[in-house]
């Protein structure tokens, strides 16, 4: 085919897929063909993307979960997975293959090395993950989203950014209304782990704000599934007008209508944030490997753009507290949503696509 092939491998979460979407749907306008390897975690998040884009679940596994069964069969699977993986790319070679994290990643990457196939991959964090700390010496770049990032001496980074969604970029610096005695909207976002904290804190902080405030507000929140009926049973309870749900697909329009958003500070959720330009209050999940989710949020929090409240001081009290600092200060609110667009690199999809671009042209040795 004369179309070059773009392979990207991602894990199964958001912060994953996120980036990775961004980054098919900019290959795919320049003419590429584009082929996604994850599992089926992964599959769940595959719904945004461009129809056009191939999807290969691919066999994998992790020492993180299971019994010691379970456990002693790891490396079979990802052999069987390397295997299968590398049957493919001799079939239909990719030009380049972009690993995105995630254990899933780990079959196209060991195929691409064993086949010296163009790599790179993408770390979105300011601390390697597992997975991408394991390739870093075995791929031809490694581009960053986050700066700076905790890398193994002798490896040298590129900062590009954290690639978002078109659905995002076509909000860039949207126009913010300032919280006012009119309908006002909070977005509660918490991730794919640790959100069970949120749902317990964040209803009852919310329920605490005066009523003349609750009066006008409304509140989306992305609750765990087995969290959702006892946090929409709280806020019906309460009077407050709430859409939960344990995932919102619209999450950038929600984002660009919001007031203030809540969140974990994982990096896809960090690079919407900035790039639409919005006051946010920043829970970082304390169990992020390396601590990495604090790292994130820290420039958002230097440039003025967010509040951070780690997760041993997060209580109903502090939440309440700084949830009104933003709501009954507008002016101050209005300067957050300033300071974010300051912060947010829009063009880290451009920056991604030249480098894939310029490893295809260069080939490996």
């Amino acid at each position: 085919m004369s179309q070059p092939l773009l392979l990207i491998a991602a894990g199964g979460t958001g912060g994953h897929m996120f980036p990775a979407q961004a980054l098919a749907e900019a290959m795919l306008q320049r003419g590429w063909r584009v082929k996604l390897s994850t599992d089926a975690r992964g599959a769940r998040y595959t719904s945004g993307f461009p129809h056009t884009t191939q999807i290969e679940q691919i066999s994998s596994a992790t020492f993180a979960r299971g019994g010691p069964i379970a456990k002693l069969a790891v490396p079979f699977r990802i052999a069987a997975g390397v295997f299968s993986a590398s049957l493919k790319m001799l079939r239909d070679k990719p030009a380049v293959v972009v690993g995105f994290g995630g254990y899933p990643t780990i079959p196209a990457m060991g195929a691409a090395t064993l086949l010296r196939l163009p790599r790179m991959i993408h770390e979105q964090n300011g601390v390697l993950g597992r997975v991408n700390h394991l390739l870093t010496k075995r791929v031809n770049a490694v581009a960053c989203g986050t700066w700076p990032t905790d890398l193994p001496e002798g490896v040298e980074g590129i900062h590009v950014g954290n690639p978002v969604r078109a659905a995002v970029l076509e909000r860039e610096a949207a126009s913010y209304i300032p919280p006012g005695d009119y309908p006002i909207e909070i977005l509660v976002i918490g991730g794919s782990q640790g959100a069970r904290i949120l749902s317990d804190v964040i209803p009852p902080a919310i329920a605490s704000l005066p009523i003349a405030r609750l009066k006008n507000l409304r509140v989306s929140h992305q609750a765990r599934g087995e969290d959702e009926d006892r946090v929409r049973a709280f806020y019906e309870d309460h009077g407050i007008a709430a859409d939960v749900q344990p995932f919102f697909t619209d999450v950038p329009r929600r984002m660009s209508e919001a007031q203030l958003i809540i969140s974990r500070a994982g990096a896809s959720s960090v690079a919407d944030i900035s790039v639409i330009g919005r006051p946010s209050i920043l829970i970082p999940y304390a169990a992020a490997t390396g601590d990495h989710q604090t790292a994130n949020a820290r420039g958002l929090v230097e440039a003025g753009a967010a509040i951070l409240i780690p997760e041993s001081k997060l209580t109903v009290e502090a939440m309440a507290e700084q949830i009104s600092a933003v709501l009954d200060t507008p002016d101050a609110a209005s300067e957050m949503s300033r300071a974010a667009t300051t912060f947010g690199k829009p063009d880290a999809t451009e920056n991604l696509v030249h480098l894939v671009e310029t490893l295809a042209q260069k080939g490996t040795p």
